[in-house]
């Protein structure tokens, strides 16, 4: 197992849900970010699906350290969006402050006038495991569940204020980080790599 392992992201709210995960699943290794390397490249998210994202991170930022990187790219796929706003989940309202509020305002503006039985959702998480030596791994975890029409609890992050997973009366946003942790779209994905990095 490598002693440490870089992380594809600056989302320090991304960072700290990865370290819980992979520590309760066994894994003990320094997860560093990528914030730790001046000079790391920004990668420009251009493939058009979540696996494709992930992996061109986890390829630019393996190589340019040298070290074993993981890097996800995730999402919220609504049903009555077609998908959307899908990889485009993080940029979706194009804002550049409030980005997770003006983000999630928008889908509740968009889905507006979905009726509460054609409200369903996934949160989709492509997880990639790149070694400097180009070997990769890639997984795939979804959570699937409903919208609400207005915003409850203020844990988590993202669109977690409007999103109730399947066999749950509560958002992500109300669970404690471990009840979110047993059933995220991100453990789940991380759940699928830890044979990988063991």
């Amino acid at each position: 197992m490598p002693d440490s392992i870089v992380i594809a992201t600056r989302n320090a709210h991304k960072l700290e849900e990865l370290d819980r995960i992979l520590k309760a699943a066994g894994i003990d290794v320094e997860l560093l970010s990528v914030d730790k390397f001046p000079g790391a490249p920004e990668v420009d998210e251009t493939e058009d699906s979540f696996e494709g994202n992930a992996l061109l991170k986890a390829r630019a930022l393996a190589q340019f350290t040298g070290l074993p990187a993981i890097a996800d790219d995730s999402g919220l796929c609504v049903d009555a969006l077609n998908g959307s706003p899908g990889i485009l989940s993080a940029r979706w309202s194009g804002a550049t402050e409030n980005v997770d509020a003006t983000n999630l305002a928008l889908v509740l503006e968009q889905t507006v006038d979905v009726p509460d039985d054609k409200r369903g959702a996934q949160f989709v998480c492509a997880a990639a495991y790149v070694l400097p030596d180009g070997t990769e791994h890639v997984v795939r975890g979804t959570v699937e569940g409903r919208l609400l029409r207005s915003p409850q609890g203020t844990n988590g992050f993202g669109y977690d204020p409007i999103f109730v997973p399947d066999g749950f009366s509560k958002t992500t946003a109300e669970m404690s980080p471990a009840e979110k942790d047993a059933i995220s779209h991100r453990s789940k994905a991380l759940a699928e790599l830890v044979t990988q990095i063991q």
